[in-house]
């Protein structure tokens, strides 16, 4: 494929337009050797004269106005192409994949994806939940744009932005005695249902425990925030949960919820490599995580 710059074309068009080399040379600012330069290139891309001399002026060659002909095609079709990419540089799209808890997912997620889908419907926005080191693993490895996960958080070349602390709260069925004061010792001879080994959750539980120089026994391990509240709606012990997992009204319906004593807390943070080109997508989804507060139930 014959290969040439618009320059040369627009240059074509205007000793054609002018008559002479020289003519154009002074529409253009440059010396006229420059203008005889660019033409003879654009022949030899297209290995054809384009441009012959008559009399005292110059003319189009049969091929010359065949492809002046293209011209005013060429130029629109650069014109459309130009103004379609120009759009992304005002319309926020692309794709944007967060990694984070089960938890969070549930239960922040939502309604920010829904904003953003609403505001920004040319963005696309991917979910992938996993613990903390999975999390944090797909981040290093590019598979994941940005992570939301539970403090500590460590790995090569991160950029990790604190983002908001979250209490936890223990809950018991609505209908069971309550605890007057959830502290280690008055939880310890309850049967406790918890996370499963290996989350960054169920990690700072057994801290906060061990603190209190108790070492829980639980009853029930299990993978899903939604099935601990079940288990718990049941009667079929306690657990200490997140806030945001009672935050809502309908998320709160046949449980009691408590503040602990002493408190705990766990810090979200987002994660993500040094290096990242942060697209206006990007942009947006960490501005709505940012704007994301929680406020601890109970």
């Amino acid at each position: 494929m014959p290969h040439f710059s618009f320059d040369q074309l627009a240059t074509f068009k205007l000793v054609l337009a002018r008559g002479s080399f020289t003519a154009a040379a002074e529409v253009l600012g440059i010396s006229q050797p420059a203008v005889s330069l660019q033409i003879r290139q654009l022949e030899q891309a297209l290995h054809v004269r384009l441009i012959e001399r008559s009399g005292r002026g110059l003319r189009a060659t049969a091929a010359g106005e065949t492809f002046l002909a293209h011209c005013a095609e060429i130029e629109n079709a650069v014109s459309a192409a130009v103004q379609s990419v120009a759009q992304h540089q005002h319309a926020v799209s692309g794709s944007v994949t967060i990694g984070t808890g089960a938890t969070t997912c549930i239960h922040l997620l939502p309604p920010l994806l829904q904003k953003l889908h609403r505001e920004f419907p040319l963005l696309s926005v991917g979910v992938r939940t996993g613990n903390t080191s999975d999390i944090v693993r797909a981040v290093e490895e590019n598979r994941i744009d940005i992570g939301l996960v539970t403090l500590p958080a460590n790995g090569r070349n991160l950029a990790i932005s604190p983002l908001f602390t979250e209490e936890f709260v223990v809950i018991t069925a609505q209908d069971a005695d309550g605890v007057l004061l959830p502290t280690p010792a008055t939880l310890a001879h309850l049967p406790l249902i918890v996370f499963e080994s290996g989350s960054s959750t169920r990690l700072l539980i057994e801290q906060w425990f061990s603190a209190g120089g108790v070492t829980p026994a639980p009853v029930m391990e299990l993978g899903s925030i939604e099935a601990i509240k079940r288990m718990v709606r049941a009667g079929l012990g306690y657990s200490i949960v997140p806030g945001v997992a009672v935050q809502a009204e309908e998320d709160r319906q046949g449980l009691r919820v408590q503040s602990v004593q002493p408190p705990l807390q766990r810090q979200l943070a987002l994660v993500m490599r040094q290096d990242k080109v942060v697209s206006r997508g990007m942009r947006e989804v960490l501005n709505s995580l940012q704007q994301a507060g929680i406020t601890p139930a109970g």
